[in-house]
This record gives structure tokens, sequence and C-alpha cells, in this order.
């Protein structure tokens, strides 16, 4: 995984939080070697799989790499269900029940938080059986979270920055709650054998287990189902992130143990790195959980707010402006809360970019908002309404006008950054910091991002008028 920056001390040995470690700085100096221990426990590792420091021009950490080539279907990791860390307890010492009962105030969407917790205890217990995994932890992370108040700012995008400042809410709200839960736990019972928690220390597991852990199936149930447990995964979480992976991670269950194996998808060369798909994830995702970005990422997006101001200013800005953005017809309004656009629990929150361009919501509401009567629009269903690749549904001037309004939104969102690329690009060159350049970078990509939308719709504006004149001249 990509990692830098924030720093935590170590629970063993309690030292100042700095932010002065270098971006590979592990927990400890000289950590048990990795690959002889999961070889000990009873897993495997293919004799060409090295760990190797890896770095590129802004991302640094420890890989795997194919220290000769290996053909696909290769079987590269194998893990004992025993190896994996997992939040389990049964609740049946006291330290296990203060610590169920901290998980439970977790909200689900912070999910890497409860896992952290257990992280955190088995960091801070002398002779953890995971202590040969946890020293070789990075002692910092590259997410938002551990940013420098500018380099917040720098980021230029509301969206992310409201995430942002949410996850520090939690973390400085629940440093608090662990505080008031910790004060009266008998020293027996102490979850974390006695050693204080703050907020650094609970955003530096929380990222961790963002950062690495993968969400796979549990043991199967008396019902025959299984659940979905999230857990981290030694050395299998050194792999970095692809859209084009050359290797991926496979379930087995043999005498009711489950296995977790790494197998190689494709031939990989000698000193090719091992590559997963961490998932079809926006840029947003991948900088606040695993502390990069993407460039030219295809499930990247842009989020606006649907709301009557907005829509009709872009309009107005495209030249086809209409009084239904603030008072639709009934018909219209109808639609639009079929689309859950509009009422006590419409959801307002749309985008654009990622695979499908323009989200059916907005592209549905526009194309019947500026659509001229009722009847035409009720010839189609709502699916067909929000397909981009249903060519011009209610004719081709409407659609021109949608696309048109859509051109103006991206001008409007792009106006937001306070900054334009070429200027991004020449401070990115001027030696700034390591954060720095990863919010300069997430800002370029948003922006590439719409200017891409813009050329793309462009083009398809230019298509249907041309149609259209054809059209006409026939």
């Amino acid at each position: 995984m990509a990692v830098s920056k924030i720093v935590l001390s170590s629970l063993i040995h309690i030292r100042p939080i700095t932010c002065a470690a270098s971006y590979h700085t592990r927990l400890v100096p000289h950590p048990p070697d990795l690959v002889k221990w999961i070889k000990k426990e009873g897993g495997f590792v293919h004799q060409a799989v090295k760990i190797f420091p890896q770095e590129d021009n802004e991302t640094y950490g420890l890989g795997l790499v194919a220290s000769q080539d290996i053909p696909k279907g290769s079987l590269l990791i194998a893990l004992p269900d025993h190896i994996p860390l997992k939040f389990e307890s049964d609740a049946g010492d006291g330290a296990d029940s203060v610590l169920v009962d901290l998980a439970s105030q977790v909200p689900e969407e912070l999910w890497a938080m409860k896992l952290g917790l257990k992280l955190l205890q088995e960091r801070a217990r002398l002779g953890s059986f995971w202590w040969p995994y946890i020293s070789n932890l990075p002692e910092t992370y590259s997410v938002p979270i551990f940013f420098q108040g500018e380099d917040i700012k720098n980021l230029q995008y509301v969206p992310l920055l409201y995430q942002v400042n949410k996850r520090c809410r939690f973390l400085l709200d629940f440093d608090q709650e662990v505080r008031r839960a910790l004060a009266s736990v008998k020293p027996n019972d102490h979850p974390f054998g006695g050693q204080e928690l703050n907020a650094s220390s609970l955003g530096w597991a929380m990222s961790a287990v963002s950062s690495r852990a993968f969400r796979l199936h549990g043991k199967k149930l008396a019902a025959g189902t299984r659940n979905e447990v999230p857990m981290m995964l030694p050395l299998i979480d050194m792999c970095n992130h692809s859209f084009n992976p050359n290797a991926q991670i496979i379930q087995e269950e043999d005498d009711s143990q489950l296995l977790i194996k790494v197998v190689a998808e494709t031939e990989i060369k000698q000193n090719d790195s091992l590559l997963l798909n961490y998932g079809c994830l926006s840029n947003d995702l991948f900088l606040l959980d695993y502390g990069f970005v993407m460039p030219s990422n295809p499930y990247d997006t842009i989020e606006l707010k649907y709301e009557g101001a907005l829509m009709d200013a872009a309009s107005m800005a495209a030249g086809v402006s209409s009084p239904n953005f603030f008072s639709p017809a009934a018909w219209q309004h109808q639609i639009l809360s079929q689309l859950n656009l509009v009422g006590e629990t419409a959801i307002v929150k749309v985008s654009l970019g990622g695979p499908d361009l323009v989200e059916g919501r907005l592209l549905a509401a526009l194309r019947v908002l500026l659509a001229s009567d009722s009847e035409t629009v009720q010839k189609h269903d709502l699916n067909t309404l929000q397909s981009l690749s249903a060519e011009a549904p209610l004719g081709i001037t409407n659609e021109v006008a949608v696309f048109r309004t859509i051109i103006a939104l991206c001008a409007i969102a792009l106006e937001h950054f306070p900054t334009k690329i070429m200027e991004d690009e020449s401070l990115r060159k001027q030696g700034v910091s390591a954060s720095t350049v990863l919010a300069i970078q997430f800002r370029i990509q948003k922006k590439t991002l719409i200017i891409d939308i813009m050329r793309n719709l462009s083009k398809r504006v230019k298509l249907l008028s041309s149609k259209e004149t054809t059209a006409t001249q026939g």
C-alpha cells in the first residue's frame, strides 16, 4: 500500500508524537521478518515474492515485487485463518468487554475505527501474536486527517473538505469517549494495557485499517450464509493498487478452515510489482482512506447539489433558461419526486464523471425540465430518461439544451477552484511538502475531470447539431 506522512508513537515504547519520521519508517527500527513469521505460522509465500522499498514522484513505501518471472495462475501468498487480524471478541473478560463497548459507539461508515481498536489493543499487548505484523506497519500515513490546516484548504474541493472535517471531529469526540470509558476501568480490565490513547493514536489506527484492510467473507454461518468481515492481511496488504491488477485474492475453505490466497492473474515479469484492485473508487475515497490519488481515474466524479438556483444559473449561462427550475409544472414535479430530487427525504447530491459521465437522475431531471410538453416525456419510462445511451429521447433540441446546461454546470464548478491547473503545476514544482503535493495532485485531477466532461459533452453537442442541420436540410 502507498504510505506516507503522519506519525504516531509506539504504544509499546511511548514517544512524543512528531511529524519528523521519513515516509517509509516502520513502527520499530528493525521489525521481525514478516515472511518468516507467515511461513512459521503455516502460511505460504512464493520464493520470488520479495518486500522492496518503492517510490515514485509522490508516493513512498514498501511493496511486493517479483524477483523472477512468475507464471499466470501461480500461488503467490496463502494465509491460514488464524493469521488475519479481525475484530473478534466474545467479551469473555473485562478488557474485551470494554473494547466491545467502545466499538459499539463507532458509526458503520467509519468501520475502520472498530478494527482499529483491536489493532491498538494488540499493539499494546506485550507478546502479541500479531506483533511481527504490527511492528512492520508504517509509522506514518498520508491521509488528509493528518494534513496541516493549510494543506486541507489546499484540497479546494468542498465535498472532500466536509469529509475530512467530519472524520477529524469524530476522532476528537471519540477520544473523549475513550477517555471517559477508561477512567474508571480496573488495571486488569484495561484493553490497552494501561496505556493512554489520544486522537492521534486513534487516527493512526483508523488510517492503518482503512488503508490496508480488506472486507472478505467470514466463516459459514448456520444458515449457510457468510458475513462480510473486515480483516487485515499481513503481507498481502503490501500489494499496491491498479485498475489492471496482475494478482487477485481468492478465499477457499478446506476442512472448515478458511484460507486466503493471492494468485497471479497474469504472468508477472521480473521486477514487476504485485498489484491488486482495491475497488472502483473515486479519488475522494482513495485519498481519504489510502492516502494517494489515481491519475486519470475512470471512476472519479464531481459532486454537485441539485437545487433550482444552481440549475437556473447554469441554464441561463447556456442560453437555454427555463422558468421550470424554480416553478416546475405538476407533471414535472411528479417526475422529480420519482427521481428523489425533491421532497422531505430527497437526496440532492448528484455527480458528474465516472463510467456514466452524467448521473442518471440529473440527466433525467434536466431533460424533463427543459422539455416543452408532457406528452413527449410520458412516452418514455424513467430508465430511458436517465440513460445517456438513449440518444435524445425528447428530441435533439432538448438534448442539446441539456448538454449545454451541464457544460455550464461544469464551468461554474471549475470557477469555484481558486487556482488554475497551470498555477497548480507550477506550485507543485517548487519543493513543497509531500502533503501539499498530494493536495495539489488531487485538485488537478478534479479540474482535469471537469474539463474532460466539458469536452466530451461539447463533442456530443456538435454531433447532435450536425444531425439536426442535416435533418433540416433534408
